[in-house]
């Protein structure tokens, strides 16, 4: 953003540290916050009617969430949750609306990355509906990559089973295959990278679309 649109925001952004299992936003709830994460990785969660659970999508230091704030709404559909601790600069839902309508600048940013969202989300789907779990399971640790510094991913079979929406034994059998080409290193509470490029090429085109469209959406603002 230019520096003088940015300094007008500046004296509403709190840094704040959120340390992973801290709730974002509540399905349903009404919500006081808006966060553009600088560090660490917010899952949005689906939730069924019957309580059933899977990740819809995931935000790191490329968007802010809830993304219902853009449209004028304080609740969220979804539940938001920090996976990974991390910190964010948060603002009141109230100066938020003020800043959209008076920044045009701000009102770039946010409405290309909501683009950017909703790309993500319909690639999830058709990678939900088309792909192999081996698929998925590369497609969701190369996003979670993009959003980190360094290679460790602090990840467990469980957490990855939820996110996935796939039994842990499926997670489990999922994990050999890149493992056992180097790709990876799975161990107690985390997974490694070893070869990006490798993964990258393993995942087929269940990675890289929405990565290409993001850059294109965010290329060239200003």
């Amino acid at each position: 953003m230019p520096e003088q649109d940015f300094v007008a925001l500046s004296a509403h952004l709190e840094l704040v540290d959120l340390p992973r299992g801290t709730v974002v936003a509540r399905r349903d709830e009404r919500f006081e916050h808006v966060y553009f994460l600088e560090s660490g990785i917010a899952s949005v969660v689906a939730t069924t009617p019957e309580g059933n659970q899977a990740e819809a999508g995931i935000f790191g230091f490329e968007g802010y969430v809830p993304t219902s704030a853009v449209a004028g709404v304080d609740s969220s559909t979804h539940h938001i949750s920090i996976q990974w601790d991390g910190a964010a600069y948060r603002m009141r839902y109230e100066n938020f609306r003020i800043a959209v309508e008076k920044n045009r600048s701000l009102w770039k940013v946010i409405i290309r990355s909501i683009g950017a969202f909703s790309v993500q989300l319909a690639c999830t789907a058709i990678c939900n509906a088309v792909h192999e779990v081996n698929e998925r399971l590369a497609r969701w640790l190369l996003m979670c990559h993009d959003r980190i510094h360094g290679d460790e991913l602090p990840v467990t079979h469980d957490f990855l089973s939820m996110m996935l929406a796939v039994r842990r034994a499926s997670v489990t059998s999922a994990l050999h295959v890149p493992e056992g080409t180097g790709f990876i290193r799975a161990e107690r509470g985390k997974v490694i990278i070893r070869n990006r490029q490798a993964m990258e090429e393993f995942a087929f085109d269940a990675y890289g679309i929405r990565e290409s469209g993001y850059r294109r959406l965010m290329t060239g603002l200003f």
